[in-house]
This record gives C-alpha cells, sequence and structure tokens, in this order.
C-alpha cells in the first residue's frame, strides 16, 4: 500500500499555490477541502479522492489523478488532476455573472462621486442588500 502525498507538497506540485507555505496557510483556513471534510496540510493524498478548493473568488473541483511530491512544468502539472465538468461550468458562469454585474456598477472618472453619482451607489447597495 503506498502511504501517498502530503496534501500541501502536491497543491504545490499541482501548481495550485506558488510556495508550500502558501499552500498550508490555505488549507489551515478552510479552503481546501479533501473529500468534503476540512483537512490538515499534512494529510496524505491518495488517487481518486475529491478536493474543493477556492483560490480567490474561484471554486474547483477536482479530482486527483497522480501523485507528485515534484514540482514540474505545467502541462505536466495538469495531468495530476481533472476538473469535474459541473465545477468548469459553474466557474465559467461565475466570470460571467461577475463581469456582468461590474458593467452595471457607476463608474467615475476622477476624484469624489458627485451627489447623482453617491445616490447611484446609495441605490445599488440597498438593492445588493436586498438579497
Amino acid at each position: 500500500m503506498t502511504k501517498g502525498v502530503r496534501l500541501d507538497k502536491w497543491l504545490w506540485a499541482a501548481r495550485f499555490y506558488k510556495t508550500r507555505p502558501l499552500a498550508q496557510k490555505a488549507i489551515e483556513g478552510g479552503k481546501v477541502r479533501v473529500d468534503g471534510a476540512r483537512s490538515k496540510p499534512g494529510k496524505h493524498l491518495q488517487v481518486g479522492q475529491n478536493l474543493e478548493l477556492r483560490l480567490g473568488v474561484e471554486l474547483f473541483h477536482i479530482v486527483v489523478l497522480d501523485l507528485s511530491e515534484k514540482r514540474g512544468p505545467a502541462p505536466m502539472a495538469r495531468t495530476l488532476y481533472q476538473e469535474t465538468d459541473e465545477s468548469s461550468k459553474a466557474r465559467e458562469q461565475a466570470s460571467i455573472d461577475r463581469k456582468a454585474s461590474a458593467a452595471s456598477e457607476p463608474r467615475f472618472e476622477s476624484g469624489k462621486p458627485d451627489k447623482y453619482q453617491r445616490r447611484r451607489i446609495q441605490k445599488l447597495k440597498q438593492k445588493n442588500r436586498d438579497y
């Protein structure tokens, strides 16, 4: 039976994080879940396990396909995991939604917003608070 690879090392080798300490902080902060449960950086990962990974506003659902402790080139790192179809579709839709909401937010030329712009901001904040 293989022992597996530490979760923080695998996330670093799969190029989700630039350094192992960043991967450790993310795991300890609850941004990484293994098979639906919070984990520790030293947990040994096995092939076939499901990971839920939050990177900023992006949420990835991936399946571990291979194990590696060494960080290699990006194309090789991409072979270590596979993102689920639902996850990639949800991320694309969230990206479209973010772009649409950013387009509807008021933009200011420079300096402080004027009275009209402040009222639009207040209306937008109130609308978002109602959800």
